[in-house]
């Protein structure tokens, strides 16, 4: 029997589908399904069971079973918080055995004969089947998709994980948060257009063929989401569901000094150092050297004070503020069994179940693991002891060695721990972490992930591409590793050209074993120099890259993003990682190879001018440039046309002078293009109430020159910008036009910059002619540079 409610129209013709057809479930047709439509989706009820079908959004789509009509609770997958969104579809058909609805984004279409329901683009075009719905039951996903169609995310690769498979995904996929670097995430995407978030901790993923099965899920009520569009589309959608990554302090975008052996008075030696030398250094991260690890009275908490006899009492941190330099501490999720708070974890049944006490490699005292599950652990992790470090200068979390559990939720609930903690006792300082493995939903706690103790050397360094570009698929953002390597010691060569690479990930930081230094000026005067001007050229796009943080936060995609990510039409960038986006407008291919000569970089489709010389290349072909086997210090770095790049002058730090002035370089093509230049006061949560600087800036290239347009700004935040100095290249123009009235024009940017009121000016650079205009920071205007 089949029941229907709902409007009754007629129904849309289906469009011809490039995924295989499947046989009819027998057991489908011969259970009855009652089938109830209303405003937001419709109900499939077998038995006692019901299976709800959900439009969150035009292009999102919740299918849910429920056994016996009862849920359970949602995982850690999904945003505690995300708040009630529901959307109406139109109905397009309500007959018998079938069920059409529609969006602007999405079609969604159940057919009672085979039990299958099919998704399509706003086109028609079948992107997925699920062609047994009862299969549900069983804990099974079943999905058809195109075979052709490129798979990615689902996880990563550990630090010594075969990674030949680079991004795509095919064959059998265990979804977990691994050991060393590993991440997981039960989120499968395709550049065809589709994405599917799973509800579960832990996933069997077998694919082959267009044949997609999820199983070992670990709800009884098989809970997914289905999400369809480009790819910015569905990491939007992404973030919707599992929830918006939180923004990083803006120091945590400048470079990370780690260091394992260490003490006060070396810390303070290596920092002056740094300031002396014009080196750009905004933390240090200390190892096992700052706690009085393996003591009693809450050592894993506290400064050891025989290395930092100034922690305690602040008096370091007063000398490292000063510098402009943060400390950020390691963290390890096991504390000393005979202690004092030992014994309260005892008390409480506070320690992992399932594991025993071993002696600590580092301290040889008998440890335990804590339970980060259990609320009451982490309600206590946060104790008075940590608090006072926090403090008294440890302002950063590097959580290390919670991925040897089982569980794929320590991680991310030892980093919960912290941020909850802070944001109670320290609300107006923001919260930033280093941890070692990562699980979907990591992301809401202010979690970075890094790569583990890797090797040294230049296949070690290659090798971490994929990692990263296989985290960000996985909706991990915020990525880094121990630059540098951690076991043993890299080649002067190996160190600048590992800087240039970790200049372009989303943290950019160096480390090694025990007392292994990752100074620049430890590896000779020319690695110090490659070193130093990446590390420069890092620090002029600070504000480029924190706009693009900004971004990860609003729309769930980062400053990193692979070739198919940015270009899902080139199937010649499907599997690529020798390249990356760093934010729409600069393609990076950093220099992996010792001794390396030439270097060939296929670049994507568009028109593309590189970086240092200014050459311009038109893209979907291989270009080959010379490298500098040498001195080092060239970086693969190319301009997409129609960027929008803001820069800002160097600094020894974030902070060190107010910038009243960002340079913009505009490279304009024919399509129009803009960025979102993003700033705030980089410190504390009052973004969240509207306390932000937000200007849209765009441009497009016509017949009469090139236009230029500025958005009125956005939000409460003043900062110390005044003006823009925009560079526009490829133009020089013969007037500018504001509004209609002529802009005043000057001799020379000299003469422009040393003037206060808005005008331009026009010259060459290394990119040819060039129009300067400075124009005043915040406000709504709207230019024409004449070319004719």
């Amino acid at each position: 029997m089949l029941t229907l409610s709902g409007p009754l129209q007629a129904q849309t013709t289906a469009a011809a589908t490039a995924v295989p057809p499947a046989a009819t479930s027998a057991r489908t047709a011969a259970v009855p399904v009652f089938v109830t439509t209303h405003r937001y989706g419709f109900d499939l009820r077998q038995g006692n069971d019901v299976i709800t079908l959900r439009w969150w959004a035009p292009n999102i789509l919740e299918v849910h079973l429920l056994p016996d009509a009862h849920a359970s609770a949602d995982t850690l997958v999904l945003d505690p918080h995300m708040p009630f969104m529901h959307f109406a579809p139109q109905v397009r058909s309500d007959a018998a055995g079938e069920v059409l609805q529609t969006s602007p984004a999405m079609q969604v279409r159940w057919q009672q004969a085979g039990d299958r329901l099919s998704i399509r683009d706003a086109q028609g075009h079948t992107l997925l089947r699920v062609d047994d719905l009862a299969a549900l039951r069983d804990g099974r996903i079943a999905l058809q998709s195109n075979p052709a169609d490129a798979l990615y995310g689902l996880g990563g690769y550990s630090k010594s994980d075969p990674s030949a498979a680079g991004l795509l995904r095919a064959g059998q996929w265990t979804v977990k948060a691994g050991m060393q670097g590993h991440p997981g995430a039960p989120w499968l995407w395709s550049s065809a257009g589709w994405g599917v978030l799973v509800d579960t901790l832990g996933a069997q993923v077998q694919m082959h063929a267009g044949a997609i099965n999820w199983t070992r899920l670990s709800k009884p009520d098989t809970h997914f989401f289905v999400i369809t569009g480009a790819p910015d589309a569905l990491f939007a959608g992404l973030r919707t569901l599992s929830g918006a990554a939180p923004l990083f302090p803006k120091w945590s975008l400048g470079f990370i000094n780690s260091q394992w052996g260490i003490d006060q008075r070396e810390l303070l030696h290596i920092v002056r150092k740094y300031r002396a030398l014009d080196i750009p250094l905004d933390a240090f991260a200390l190892d096992f050297d700052w706690k009085a690890w393996g003591q009693n009275d809450y050592g894993e908490f506290r400064w050891n004070t025989k290395k930092f006899p100034g922690g305690p009492d602040g008096s370091l941190k007063k000398q490292l503020d000063a510098l402009g330099v943060h400390l950020i501490g390691i963290q390890k999720p096991r504390i000393g069994v005979h202690t004092i708070e030992g014994q309260y974890a005892s008390e409480h049944d506070f320690w992992f179940p399932g594991l025993k006490a071993e002696p600590d490699y580092f301290s040889h005292k008998l440890v335990q693991d804590l339970d980060f599950d259990n609320p009451a652990v982490r309600a206590w992790f946060f104790n008075p002891a940590l608090r006072h470090s926090f403090a008294t200068g440890i302002v950063g979390w590097w959580n290390d060695e919670a991925d040897t559990t089982p569980d794929d939720t320590q991680f991310m609930n030892m980093q919960r721990a912290e941020y909850d903690g802070q944001r109670k006792y320290f609300p107006d300082t923001r919260v930033f972490s280093l941890n070692r493995d990562f699980y979907l939903g990591a992301q809401r706690y202010a979690y970075a992930l890094w790569s583990g103790d890797i090797d040294t050397g230049f296949a070690s360094m290659a090798a971490q591409r994929e990692r990263m570009l296989s985290a960000i698929d996985a909706g991990e953002m915020w990525w880094g590793m121990d630059g540098g390597g951690f076991q043993g010691h890299p080649s002067p060569q190996n160190y600048a050209r590992w800087i240039e690479f970790d200049a372009f990930c989303p943290i950019f930081r160096v480390h090694g074993t025990h007392d292994q230094r990752r100074q620049p000026w430890v590896y000779g005067p020319t690695a110090e120099a490659a070193a130093v001007a990446a590390m420069r050229l890092r620090y002029q796009l600070l504000p480029y890259i924190y706009s693009y943080a900004w971004q990860d936060h609003s729309a769930g995609v980062g400053v990193v993003r692979p070739l198919a990510m940015a270009f899902p039409d080139d199937a010649a960038v499907r599997n690529d990682i020798s390249a990356w986006m760093f934010g729409d407008w600069l393609l990076v291919a950093p220099v992996m190879e010792q001794g390396q000569i030439a270097k060939t970089i296929r670049l994507p489709p568009g028109t593309w001018t590189e970086w240092t010389t200014g050459k311009v290349y038109a893209g979907g072909q291989a270009v080959t440039l010379p490298v500098d086997a040498k001195t080092w210090s060239d970086i693969p770095l190319f301009i997409r046309a129609g960027a929008i790049i803001p820069m800002q002058p160097v600094m020894e730090y974030v902070g060190q002078h107010p910038v009243t002035q960002v340079t913009v370089q505009v490279f304009p093509a024919a399509t129009p293009s803009t960025f979102e230049y993003y700033d705030d006061n980089g410190r504390n949560y009052a973004y969240e109430q509207g306390d932000y600087f937000l200007q849209r800036l765009g441009t497009q290239r016509e017949a009469q020159g090139v236009r230029l347009s500025l958005a009125p700004a956005q939000g409460h935040y003043r900062p110390a910008l005044q003006t823009y100095l925009f560079a526009v290249h490829g133009i020089a123009a013969r007037a500018v036009q504001a509004a209609g009235a002529p802009l005043a024009q000057h001799a020379s940017l000299a003469a422009l910059q040393a003037g206060a009121a808005p005008g331009w000016a026009t010259g060459h650079d290394r990119y040819g002619a060039v129009t300067w205009l400075k124009l005043r920071a915040g406000f709504g205007q709207y230019l024409l540079l004449e070319s004719r």
